[in-house]
């Protein structure tokens, strides 16, 4: 599994303009988007290659196969078969998210989110002119976790029509377990709030970890629900394959193809149709070797880094959740810290203001990368130590 992180020509991880706004120098190791930097699994590439060889590129039908090979993975890797699921495609995780606010919520009612938590959450329900409820997660000795208490105060408010759960959390990499996210279908289903649970990390869980589908842990509380998943994160496929949304309710499932029909949302993509299936038919033996190398890495992260900044061990997702907080800099002192390291790293506080003093890394990438990015860390780190100013 060797790539060197956004090699590719047009890669947005290394586009020099994009590098250059961001961090203020394009000549930086880029492990800022969550995304994997390693060869794409042979059957995929296999699939792409057929599918080019064949000379049709015209208006396809989605075969049912293409769903079922969805179902039947989940089934071998999470033991959750669809059972009473419906399942809809999506362009895109934020589509989904989008429209789900739209036809679950009203302008002004609020929208619950749980930050540190992933960028694009916020704009979706901004721009739709919601208000953000935050429910902020609590940095303990052990760990992230679930404020329940202050969850059940802001869902009680009227004005709190819908919560989105990320699971596996990106950015701090946590796999919610099954009681935490049951206590949370509990709470919204008192209090009527609809939950979007973003579930497009799922297959990216370390042992002893295990995903457990918010279907699963909310089944007889009646709360209304719906998940987004997809080969994108897990294989890298972004720039190719289509997303899904999942309910266990009609009418949910209806307003959504209502939407998808009118907007034309589901326009298939035949290379999409291609990889997507080849992913969930063939790709579990890649998948392993990645989860393992992705293990290896966070294993040299906790290990090999200096004094100053240290990495709760990932239950989930290649995102590397690195405190920095030791070293005693505010936002943007970190902000430019980090850049003069070479790395390109997504600071904390892009995921709120609870994440500041924080950086999240993409360890999805060749071990000789992240040994790289070690050793830049470490000297930037002795250099400090040698003058505080560096």
């Amino acid at each position: 599994m060797s790539r060197n992180p956004g090699h590719h020509r047009g890669a947005l991880a290394s586009d020099a303009a994009r590098l250059t706004t961001l961090f203020g120098t394009a000549d930086l190791l880029p492990l800022w988007i969550a995304e994997p930097y390693v060869e794409l699994a042979a059957p995929i590439r296999d699939a792409l290659d057929r599918r080019a060889a064949s000379g049709w590129y015209g208006y396809e039908a989605r075969p049912p196969s293409v769903i079922d090979a969805f179902w039947e993975w989940m089934d071998r890797r999470h033991s959750w078969d669809g059972t009473g699921i419906a399942t809809s495609v999506s362009p895109s995780v934020g589509t989904s998210i989008g429209v789900m606010i739209d036809q679950h919520t009203d302008v002004g009612d609020g929208v619950i989110l749980q930050p540190p938590v992933f960028t694009d959450f916020k704009p979706l329900a901004v721009r739709a002119e919601r208000t953000v409820v935050r429910n902020s997660l609590v940095l303990t000795d052990d760990g992230y976790r679930m404020d329940l208490d202050d969850l059940a105060t802001k869902a009680s408010d009227p004005r709190t029509k819908f919560m989105i759960v990320c699971n596996p959390h990106n950015p701090i990499a946590r796999a919610w377990t099954e009681s935490e996210l049951r206590a949370v279908a509990e709470i919204c289903a008192e209090h009527g709030v609809f939950v979007l649970a973003d579930e497009i990390h799922a297959d990216l869980v370390l042992e002893p970890s295990r995903f457990v589908p918010f279907a699963t842990a909310a089944s007889g509380t009646g709360v209304q629900w719906a998940a987004t998943h997809g080969p994108i994160k897990t294989f890298g496929l972004a720039g190719v394959c289509d997303t899904l949304i999942l309910t266990d309710d009609d009418d949910i499932a209806d307003g959504f193809r209502e939407a998808s029909s009118r907007f034309h949302l589901s326009r298939n993509n035949v290379f999409g149709l291609a990889a997507f299936e080849a992913a969930y038919r063939e790709g579990g033996p890649w998948l392993d070797d990645f989860l393992s190398l992705i293990a290896s890495n966070a294993a040299i992260l906790g290990s090999e880094l200096a004094g100053g900044i240290t990495l709760a061990p990932p239950q989930a997702t290649y995102l590397a959740w690195l405190d920095f907080r030791a070293l005693g800099l505010d936002v943007p002192e970190l902000a430019a810290w980090l850049a003069a390291s070479g790395l390109a790293l997504s600071p904390g506080h892009w995921f709120g203001r609870e994440g500041a003093g924080f950086g999240r890394m993409t360890i999805a990438v060749p071990e000789d990368t992240i040994r790289t990015a070690v050793g830049l860390l470490n000297d930037a780190t002795a250099r400090r130590s040698d003058d505080p100013t560096a």
